[in-house]
């Protein structure tokens, strides 16, 4: 149970190789969650982003986070787990983890694996925002 003056922490991830609208209404859907929310933000590995999207972000890992930073929306910008995404998620202690609309590969098991280490954090899925024009790879598309 959080105290009154306690701050819930609010985990979402990503890959946010640029960042565009629709990833800002995404931080800002999960900071609502919650009145007095920290903002957690876990910037998926290059070599993960390879594994599920088959191809290598734009931007660099480093570079990524430095952009998510200079936005201010986040309290804590960090980087995913390299092998196993759940040892950095133990190590944040979330209150919730956000999810995205779209993300699947990533979060299949994860509340299954979150239990099978004894956690339970509570797992919800924030809504799209103009899915089909805010999406990196729609609007690399286009230039």
């Amino acid at each position: 149970m959080l105290e009154k003056n306690e701050q819930t922490k609010i985990m979402v991830f990503g890959t946010f190789d640029g960042i565009h609208k629709g990833h800002l209404n995404f931080f800002k859907q999960a900071k609502k969650l919650s009145k007095n929310s920290f903002l957690i933000v876990s910037v998926a590995r290059d070599k993960n982003v390879l594994k599920i999207k088959g191809q290598l972000p734009f931007l660099k890992e480093l570079k990524r986070i430095n952009l998510i930073k200079k936005y201010k929306i986040a309290d804590r910008v960090i980087l995913s787990g390299v092998k196993n995404h759940i040892p950095h998620i133990i190590r944040e202690c979330p209150d919730i983890i956000a999810l995205g609309y779209d993300q699947k590969a990533y979060v299949k098991n994860l509340r299954k694996d979150l239990k099978n280490k004894g956690v339970s954090i509570k797992i919800v899925r924030l809504k799209p925002y103009k899915e089909k024009i805010y999406k990196n790879n729609l609007l690399k598309r286009k230039s």
